[in-house]
């Protein structure tokens, strides 16, 4: 008896929950609510012209480019931070070199991100704020001299930038050693 009362019990709770859902569902949708499309299935193969292959540097590459870009910068006795970032800007690899200043390490991040979104380097993109001075208001950016694209069949792939040497001169210089690395 005692189970019959709980599966009876069980059932109608079951049973208002269930009519409580679709009193709420349908009074939060509007009366004149088109009907759902129905899901198309699309086959991810090589032959659907809506993919698209891209080219991106992996970790390794990554940090290759970042410590040759780091040990260019040691051998002229500059202390720099130096960051590789992806196609997104996304950051695959920062080094910090001994004694570099605090403020190199976002500056890197920031110059390697400029770099890519524009597919210049950043001592070339600095010289367009004379005719469009706003550019340097777009978040994430820095248009100083010290950042470089890295690029794979002419389109931009990945950003190198350095920061904490005297000169944007010299950031650029050792990150264009480490865009050179990758060609090795």
């Amino acid at each position: 008896m005692k189970k019959k009362i709980f599966l009876g019990a069980t059932a109608a709770a079951v049973l208002a929950a269930g009519t409580f859902g679709v009193v709420s569902a349908n009074a939060s949708a509007p009366a004149s609510a088109p009907a759902a499309a129905p899901a198309v299935a699309v086959r991810a193969d090589a032959g659907n012209h809506h993919l698209q292959q891209s080219t991106h540097l992996t970790v390794e590459a990554a940090t290759k480019a970042a410590q040759a870009t780091l040990k260019a910068a040691e051998k002229e006795n500059q202390r720099v931070s130096v960051a590789v970032v992806d196609r997104n800007g996304t950051t695959i690899v920062t080094l910090r070199g001994d004694g570099a200043g605090p403020q190199s390490y976002e500056s890197a991040v920031r110059k390697a991100y400029t770099a890519v979104s524009w597919n210049a380097p950043t001592s070339v993109l600095a010289g367009r704020l004379a005719n469009a001075p706003t550019l340097k208001d777009i978040p994430g950016t820095l248009f100083l001299a010290g950042g470089a694209p890295v690029t794979a069949k002419g389109a931009p792939i990945a950003g190198i930038g350095v920061a904490g040497a005297p000169s944007g001169d010299l950031d650029e210089k050792f990150a264009q050693a480490g865009v050179a690395s990758l060609g090795r």
